[in-house]
């Protein structure tokens, strides 16, 4: 089987070779052009072929096991552990599990790898570390802390959080959708000549008059 580099050198030969041999025949249309394949690909086989030293498959099997493999092709990324054994990903909140290696990850990185078909994997060392993961937008309640009697002092720290941080109130947009009177005449802008009929309007109110005296 050939190797990577003739393989190359062949394809870089006959994109020009090729390209050179259709114009010189006059071929022009993909049907004209497959049939003449055949008789090129003899003829360049003919000139340019050459019988390999070995012609068993040289070719390694893939010694990986399958975990390992997996690891490697999925999203890695790596997360600092807080003294609280949470972590944020993705707007996701996921607090690992008290035991000892949780424990010696406080206040250090981890590695977490996210595979093709959604799961996320949290690991120390190359250790799967179990944990509980929390959509951050939804609050925490006395039942989840209730249920959850292992992460019980855990959920409490967040709850507390929580009621101290209130969730901010979304914005959607910044355009004013409610109109505000503002004492003007709708349609057009005051004129100078507006103004001084208001102002003289003003002062022969002041003295008693009327506009027209």
């Amino acid at each position: 089987m050939p190797d990577k580099g003739r393989v190359e050198r062949a394809n870089r030969t006959l994109q020009d070779r090729l390209v050179k041999e259709l114009r010189l025949a006059g071929i022009s249309d993909m049907v004209t052009a497959n049939a003449f394949l055949p008789g090129f690909i003899a003829a360049f086989n003919t000139r340019f072929a050459r019988i390999p030293h070995r012609p068993d498959n040289l070719h390694r099997a893939l010694n990986v096991e399958p975990d390992r493999l997996r690891r490697i092709l999925c999203r890695r990324d790596e997360r600092q552990v807080s003294q609280h054994l949470a972590l944020n990903y993705e707007k996701q909140r996921i607090i690992l599990e008290p035991n000892e290696l949780s424990r010696a990850a406080a206040g250090k990185y981890v590695d977490l790898y996210e595979y093709a078909d959604g799961t996320i994997e949290v690991a120390v060392n190359g250790i799967a570390l179990p944990y509980t993961m929390f959509d951050k937008e939804q609050r925490v309640t006395h039942a989840a802390i209730t249920e959850n009697k292992r992460l019980g002092e855990i959920l409490a720290i967040i709850k507390a959080q929580q009621e101290t941080d209130p969730p901010k109130e979304r914005r959607v947009g910044t355009q004013r959708t409610r109109y505000e009177l503002t004492g003007r005449p709708l349609g057009r802008k005051k004129t100078i000549l507006d103004k001084r009929a208001e102002r003289l309007a003003a002062e022969a109110a002041a003295a008693g008059q009327s506009p027209a005296e």
